[in-house]
């Protein structure tokens, strides 16, 4: 028995690793996929895996290691998400910045899947800090602070609990959606610093303000958090979640650059990433902690304010 467990152990483990090795063929091929995703699996990748002798015929559990790896190398290089908002969200600059300071030859070398995972390290965290969703809070499906759930009961008071969990997580990190601003008693629950003048003038933000581009990109002093904060087509960006990102891209190029051998670069790149973007957290919380660091003026709400919070 518990051989036989060790052996499907191995073979889940070769399907991943040939998976790693034919997304790679796929991305370096004269016309390479762009884009790593699930949707794409009977393209150029299905085609490196077959020759790696991977099938669901023949080899049923390697090939669903096989899937998991490209699930995996999907996920954490927003392929299909990379597909519709390539260039206009910013995970997306994200991973484009990335691979300009990582360089081109590293990503032929470390292929998709290993990249992906470097990539994942920096913009977990960096997400994170943004406010995009609150990782401490899976039971309202990492509901970020202060933002109603899209799919809350019609009509209900307390608009933090959802009817509909799966669409919310899709709508959450597929999308890239945090939900609105809730009422300010109940968002003055989640964030106990929250003032009426601070939510009157973050709402004016958030609903009326112009921006630039057409609207697509907003910038406060104050989000509902007390720190400044910029939305880039509705999607949050803090100054943690660039510090992060930064430090996190740097210490990743780094890493790769240092390595002796080019194919050895993994490990030092994924350390690189770590260590630089758990600087960049210190150094962005430091920032947000000296702006915030100021006298609060408590004022009534406007009338045009106080008809927002309801």
């Amino acid at each position: 028995m518990f051989q036989q467990f060790q052996n499907l152990l191995t073979d889940l483990k070769t399907g991943a690793r040939k998976s790693a090795e034919a997304s790679k063929a796929a991305y370096n091929a004269p016309k390479g996929e762009y884009y790593p995703s699930v949707l794409k699996m009977r393209g150029l990748y299905q085609d490196e895996l077959n020759k790696l002798g991977v099938s669901l015929k023949e080899t049923p559990v390697q090939a669903v290691g096989a899937a998991g790896a490209r699930l995996l190398t999907d996920l954490t290089n927003d392929g299909t998400r990379g597909i519709y908002w390539r260039y206009n969200h910013p995970l997306a600059i994200l991973g484009a910045g990335a691979e300009l300071a990582i360089g081109k030859e590293a990503y032929r070398e470390l292929g998709p899947t290993k990249t992906g995972l470097i990539g994942a390290a920096i913009s977990v965290p960096a997400t994170a800090l943004a406010g995009a969703y609150d990782i401490t809070n899976p039971g309202e499906m990492f509901r970020p602070k202060g933002y109603a759930q899209s799919y809350a009961e019609p009509g209900s008071e307390d608009r933090r609990e959802t009817t509909q969990p799966v669409p919310e997580l899709f709508e959450r990190f597929f999308l890239g959606r945090t939900g609105r601003p809730l009422k300010y008693e109940t968002a003055k629950q989640d964030i106990p610093s929250l003032t009426p003048e601070r939510y009157g003038n973050y709402l004016r933000n958030y609903y009326q303000d112009k921006g630039i581009l057409a609207g697509l990109v907003k910038g406060t002093s104050e989000n509902l958090e007390g720190v400044p904060e910029a939305r880039v087509v509705g999607y949050p960006v803090t100054i943690p979640s660039v510090t992060t990102a930064v430090g996190g891209i740097a210490g990743a190029a780094a890493g790769i650059r240092s390595a002796p051998i080019l194919k050895q670069s993994f490990r030092r790149g994924l350390a690189g990433a770590v260590l630089g973007g758990g600087a960049g957290v210190i150094a962005g919380n430091i920032a947000n902690a000296t702006l915030a660091a100021k006298p609060v003026e408590q004022k009534l709400p406007t009338t045009a304010q106080y008809e927002m919070m309801q």
